[in-house]
């Protein structure tokens, strides 16, 4: 994978990777934006991956300018066309570093998901997550924290991936405060995004756990963003770790700055507003359901700790 920072660094790393017929994926939201494309889908999300595909039938590589929902999108299309695809994320997400992906319709249901997307780069540019919200921003951001901590213990952890996830951590614990403070903070911002990206560079090099397999089980399900989901199935997943990666757990949360790792992610998770499950709309009665969607996911089943739908669906209810 190849990593630049700044977005005048885009053609030159297009061009490296001889991509002269880039397919530009990103919504309307960008559609002001001065990047290479012969061709583009503004649907994002979309389920509609057969019609996107035969829309890049001419190109020769694949750009996708957004969050997490653009990138899926354009891992999905990469995955089926064999092109290799490109990443300019605006948020914290981390979707750029994994080649899993989700689709989702425009409602943000999940309809279908796979493997194998062709990673080829990423650009960095912070000047484009200026004007995140801050639900967005702190929920992508918990997100990539998530991939930071969950990385710390999960069956593919390794020493690379733990460089990776305390940094990520680190940045992320000093800088997410300042930008939920003041949005217009440049540095933060710079910071943050450094984080995440440390902290998706983790996430490519060990995996997801059980907290990211309860936030996609509800995501798909609800329609609720990744990163609110992920803001609030972080600290019971991290209780429920603890008696088996206790060590673990508190390098994490000595990268935060604490001694209750599980107790600081709320805090940051309430700073973003974000606090039950029953505030993004999730009916009680079907938690026992979501336990199960959620027992048979990638990241339930390389957990440290092995979780039966009874215990998560207790989890979901601490948090509902």
């Amino acid at each position: 994978m190849i990593v630049r920072c700044g977005l005048g660094e885009l053609a030159p790393l297009l061009a490296e990777l001889g991509i002269e017929r880039p397919f530009l994926i990103a919504s309307e939201r960008w559609s002001g934006l001065d990047v290479p494309s012969a061709g583009r889908w503004d649907e994002v999300p979309s389920d509609r991956v057969p019609e996107a595909v035969a829309a890049a039938s001419e190109a020769d590589g694949i750009l996708a300018v957004g969050g997490g929902s653009a990138i899926d999108l354009a891992k999905a299309i990469s995955a089926a066309t064999g092109l290799r695809l490109v990443s300019v994320p605006t948020t914290y997400s981390g979707a750029e570093w994994t080649t899993f992906f989700g689709v989702r319709d425009p409602d943000r249901r999940m309809k279908g998901g796979g493997v194998g997307a062709h990673l080829a780069g990423i650009v960095y540019e912070p000047e484009l997550t200026v004007g995140l919200s801050r639900e967005q921003s702190g929920g992508t951001a918990l997100n990539a924290l998530a991939h930071a901590a969950e990385a710390l213990y999960v069956t593919g952890r390794n020493p690379e991936g733990d460089e990776h996830a305390l940094e990520g951590a680190r940045l992320i614990g000093a800088s997410l405060p300042r930008v939920l403070e003041n949005g217009d903070d440049f540095e933060a911002r710079k910071t943050l995004l450094r984080g995440a990206m440390e902290a998706g560079a983790a996430l490519g090099s060990a995996g997801l756990g059980l907290g990211h397999a309860m936030a996609q089980a509800l995501g798909g399900r609800y329609g609720i963003s990744h990163g609110a989901a992920n803001a609030l199935t972080l600290p019971p997943a991290l209780r429920f770790n603890e008696p088996v990666a206790a060590g673990e757990i508190a390098r994490f949360g000595e990268a935060l700055g604490t001694d209750d790792a599980p107790g600081r992610v709320e805090e940051l998770a309430r700073a973003s507003g974000f606090e039950r499950l029953r505030d993004l709309g999730v009916p009680d009665g079907e938690l026992d359901e979501v336990a199960e969607a959620t027992a048979v996911r990638a990241g339930a089943k390389a957990n440290p700790r092995p979780a039966s739908p009874a215990e998560i669906a207790e989890l979901l209810r601490g948090i509902w």
